[in-house]
Formats: C-alpha cells, structure tokens, sequence
C-alpha cells in the first residue's frame, strides 16, 4: 500500500539564519535572525518547535476522538527546542513538549499523550528521523 500525499510546503529561503523565508504561497513571510540576538525575525529552533507544538495539539484531538473523550478547551502543548553544540557531534538538537489537559485525569491524559506521540508526524520524525534529500539545484542557462 502507497501513501497518499496531501500537502507540500514549498519555501524559499536566502541568507540563512540572518535571511528570510517566504513560502510559494505567501502564507509565511518572515525574517530570520539566529537565536540570542534578539534582531526581528525568528530562527528556524522556534519555527520547529511551534509546528511539532501545533501538530502534536491536533494529534491530541484525534486521540481524543478516537477514545471517546472531549479535549478540553484550554488544552496546550509547550514546545522547546534546544540548540547545542558539541565538539564530536557539531551542531544539534533536543526537543520536548510540555502537555497541559487541564480537568482531565492523569491517566486518561497519560492515553491521549501516548496516542498523539503514536501519530504526530513531527513525533515521528523527532523519534525516528525522516526521509530526506538534498540536491543541488542549477539555475544556470
């Protein structure tokens, strides 16, 4: 059985983290700045860390769903994202959520959480990696 793909997001980037990005459909134009310098614009640590945040709340609504349960309105999910260096790995990450299910019991949200990290995407990805490429694009006529 094939996947079926429902959504590309194409963005433009140039000039990196001190740059801007611009997606193909002009829903997300910001600037970059690296982390710490407290220029406008956002980094790309924050950018991860509000999708894995916002699809990991929407994976919440679907393990509620499926379990029979009513998310509770001020339902929240905190999302760091750790920036490090080291000097045998370089450059990487860490990455949590902080789930906030006010009014619920702790083992029905204990469920939800499991469930929602079970088929978040971004869980996926945080916990298994993700297939990936990189490709050098020749623009020159």
């Amino acid at each position: 059985m094939s996947a079926k793909k429902l959504y590309t997001a194409n963005v433009h980037t140039v000039g990196g983290r001190e740059g801007a990005a611009r997606s193909t459909d002009g829903q997300l134009d910001i600037r970059l700045s690296p982390p710490g310098t407290n220029r406008p614009g956002t980094n790309p640590e924050q950018l991860f860390a509000a999708g894995w945040s916002a699809c990991f709340e929407g994976a919440l609504g679907l393990a509620a769903r499926e379990q029979g349960v009513a998310l509770p309105a001020d339902t929240a999910v905190d999302a760091s994202v750790d920036l490090h260096y080291g000097t045998a790995e370089g450059y990487f990450l860490t990455a949590r959520l902080d789930v906030s299910l006010p009014g619920l019991g702790d083992g029905v949200a204990a469920r939800l959480i499991e469930r929602a990290h079970e088929t978040c995407p971004y869980s996926k990805m945080a916990r298994s990696g993700i297939e990936a490429s990189v490709a050098l694009r020749n623009d020159a006529s």
